[in-house]
């Protein structure tokens, strides 16, 4: 669930078949998984809690492979290209699951699902200005924070003592606010670009 990183120098592609490449691959193939596990057992706690293990796990491979991809020069273009792709299915499906369940507002997951699926769009159209748009501690701390919340709520609420469902609401809330204000300062961003970028000349790719 990190945010792609910031502008530098390109460093040399490494071989495909590497640790954080299967770290990706691994977080890909768990949100099937964990999407069964929540959706199948929704109302049973051991379930959840196993449940919620595997989303923390999914979400440490994505810490781990971006740390040893950039210690160890293993960049490749399926890193780049899958690596947030997975961060969000993996995020999308948590959010989906709950609001399926009933434990979750849709309207929060659909505008939380527009802005970031949005972005990740949008830094793509940024490219054909060379620019590569980098997280600023907003994108940062709301990718924590929507972790932390959404930690909370796969923990089944209704059966966890209130301050627990009080703490996962304000989490959830603090991560909603941050997710729309974020999104809303990348996008002023991109246009800033785009405007810098047309009046100096630049056609695109």
């Amino acid at each position: 669930m990190s945010e792609p990183g910031a502008t530098g120098a390109q460093p040399k592609q490494a071989s495909a078949w590497n640790v954080p490449n299967i770290l990706t691959a691994l977080r890909i193939i768990a949100v099937p998984v964990f999407a069964w596990m929540l959706l199948a057992h929704p109302h049973e706690q051991d379930w959840r809690y196993w449940t919620t293990g595997v989303f923390v796990l999914a979400i440490l491979t994505d810490v781990a492979d971006g740390k040893i991809a950039r210690k160890y020069n293993l960049v490749t273009n399926f890193g780049k290209l899958f690596d947030s792709m997975a961060d969000k299915a993996l995020t999308g499906m948590a959010f989906i699951g709950l609001s399926i369940l009933g434990e979750l507002q849709w309207w929060v997951t659909i505008i939380i699902l527009v802005r970031e699926w949005g972005i990740t769009i949008l830094r793509q159209f940024l490219l054909k200005y060379n620019f590569v748009m980098a997280a600023n501690k907003g994108g940062k701390l709301k990718t924590v924070t929507q972790s932390l919340a959404l930690i909370l709520y796969l923990t089944w609420l209704p059966q966890q003592p209130s301050i627990i469902a009080w703490v996962a609401w304000v989490l959830m809330g603090i991560a909603f606010v941050l997710t729309v204000v974020t999104g809303i300062d990348y996008v002023r961003q991109a246009i800033k670009v785009r405007n810098e970028a047309r009046a100096g000349g630049a056609t695109g790719a």
